[in-house]
Parts: C-alpha cells; structure tokens; sequence
C-alpha cells in the first residue's frame, strides 16, 4: 500500500523504515508541508500520513480524496488540524497515535522548568566566553513549591509524577480528575484559583474550542507575579501577544514555551539565513527570562519508535478492515 509521509524529516525516516522492514508498506518520504499547494504530490497515494503542521482543512481533504488518498494516518496525537466533517463526507478515514511516550513530553516540561530556574542557557553563554561570574544566575528550591498542572491526561500524570519527586505541591485542573493525581496528594481547583495559588504552571491540555487561548491577558493577570508559565501542549493554548505585556511588567517571571501558535510556518526548518518575520515570536525571543524550543518535546528515541510502530500499525489494521485509534467528527 502506497503510503506518503509529508512534513518527514530524516529522524522520521529512520524511525519509520526500521518499523516497516517486515510489512507490505510501501513508503514515501515527503519534506514538504502538507498544504493546499502541495497537495497534489500525493496524487495516487492511498494513504497520506500527516504531522502537527500540516494542513488538512477542507478544501486540501478534497484534493487528497480526488487524487485517490483514502487515509489520513495522524502520527501525532493532536487533530485539531483536520476537517472531520470534511473527511467523513469525503469517505477519509482518520486515525491517530493516541500515545507514544508521555514521559517524553512531561520530561521537556521539566527540563524547561529547571533551565529557567536556574538559568542554564545564560550560565551556558557566560562561561563560553570566558565569563565565570555568578550575579544574575540565582534561582529557587523547586522544593516545597507549587505547581498548577493544567491538564491531567497521560502527559499530565507523568509530568505530576516528576514534579511530586521534587517535593513540590501539586494542583490541578482538568474537567476529569485522574485518579493517579489524587493518589499523589494533588487538589483539583478551578482554573483561575490554581493560577492565584502557584508558582509554576505547565500545560498539558489538548487544543480544542474550549482551550484555546486558556492563557490569555485576564487569566495571566490571575498569576502570582513572578510565576513561570510552561507550554509543551498545544500553541494556541496561549494568546501569545499578550504574554508580551505580562513579561515586560514582570509580572510573568519565567516563560518556557516548546510550541507556538503560529509555528507552521517557522518550525521543523532552518530558517537562520533569514530574517524574522514573526514580530511576536523575535519580540519574545529578547528577554532572557523566556527559553523557546522548536516543538521538540516529542522528539526522544523511544517516543520516535512508538509514534511509527502505532502509525504503520494503524494504517496495516485499516487495510485489513480492523480499524484502530480512529478519529470521529
């Protein structure tokens, strides 16, 4: 079965030919995004296998089905991206990578939490140049403080679980309380209440209509000042333009954010001989108390392994007519 990865990058094509070796598939790899404009680069392929960036609205879903695609394999997660409304009128399954590694993710969230805490990337800079002076390096005990996390699925559980180890208190937010916190002494507050109260807070919540711009100017304002904010979940979890005001007043102490809302276009590429054309993300990237990663909270050898192994899994049980991990409008 001819299959197209698009958005695939060389760790992707590592991963997803040691997972293929003994299955009938037959691979593409595509490093193009998945657009309006390139979609007709999977003319003739059954299945198309789409990442976080790519774009699966309507009018691209039409020029897939016409082109003969009749699976949309997701190796992410996430499908806020796609049309399922679309999809289904079109006859497109969709399905997904529900899990791969949450310790992967809740892991990032903590290395975040611990480079802005003890300021790392300054320290790293200073001492490669020679400077070995220690003003401005101070950071805090993560011991005894609290920490607000905001969506308490897979991810959320493990990044808890880190964060109970550290001898933190735990709050928590998620319309379904998971019992895994509980049983590690966490409070499930209201969200408003959860930021008031802690010192750091991590979001781990999928992007839906109801999460999107969680994070916005009123909610930021409900921080204690001085707070660390962490956002390895979803870019438009967060109304970044207003995360610029709170910075600069220093209300928001500490900003680590591993997505953006408008990466699409920036992400997954070297765009270094270029200028910066995202005002927001070049204004956010000035102040030292911000760290921002390229989405690469998934990438671990393990999370790589279980994101192709699903994938092709998913896409072999859909040929068979067992379909799994499927996605409904």
């Amino acid at each position: 079965m001819r299959t197209l990865l698009f958005s695939s990058q060389h760790y992707d094509q590592e991963s997803f030919t040691r997972a293929s070796a003994d299955t009938p598939l037959d691979l593409h790899f595509q490093s193009a995004r998945l657009t309006l404009d390139t979609a007709a680069l999977a003319h003739g392929f059954e299945v198309v296998c789409a990442f976080i960036n790519d774009e699966l609205d309507s009018q691209v879903l039409e020029r897939l089905a016409a082109g003969g695609t009749r699976l949309i394999a997701l190796r992410s997660a996430g499908y806020n991206h796609v049309d399922l409304a679309a999809a289904e009128r079109l006859g497109l399954a969709v399905v997904r990578v529900p899990a791969y590694s949450p310790h992967a993710v809740a892991e990032h969230a903590v290395a975040l939490i611990m480079a802005l805490n003890r300021r790392l990337h300054r320290a790293y800079n200073r001492t490669r140049e020679g400077d070995f002076t220690l003003h401005g390096l101070t950071g805090f005990d993560l011991h005894g403080k609290t920490v607000g996390v905001v969506g308490t699925g897979q991810i959320g559980a493990a990044f808890a679980r880190i964060m109970a180890g550290f001898g933190c208190q735990l709050l928590a937010y998620d319309p379904s309380p998971n019992p895994q916190l509980l049983a590690l002494g966490a409070r499930y507050l209201e969200l408003p209440e959860l930021l008031r109260q802690s010192h750091i807070v991590s979001l781990h919540c999928p992007l839906t209509e109801h999460t999107r711009h969680l994070i916005n100017q009123a909610s930021l304002a409900s921080l204690q000042p001085g707070a660390m904010l962490i956002n390895t979940g979803r870019g438009a979890l967060v109304d970044t333009p207003a995360l610029i005001d709170a910075l600069k007043s220093g209300h928001l102490g500490y900003l680590g954010l591993d997505v953006y809302e408008e990466e699409a276009q920036l992400f997954f590429a070297d765009r270094s001989d270029l200028p910066l054309q995202d005002d927001v993300l070049a204004r956010l990237l000035t102040f030292p108390n911000v760290i921002i990663t390229a989405h690469q909270a998934f990438l671990t050898r393990e999370a790589l392994d279980a994101i192709a192994t699903t994938t092709l899994d998913n896409i072999i049980r859909w040929a068979a007519g067992k379909a799994q991990n499927l996605v409904m409008s």
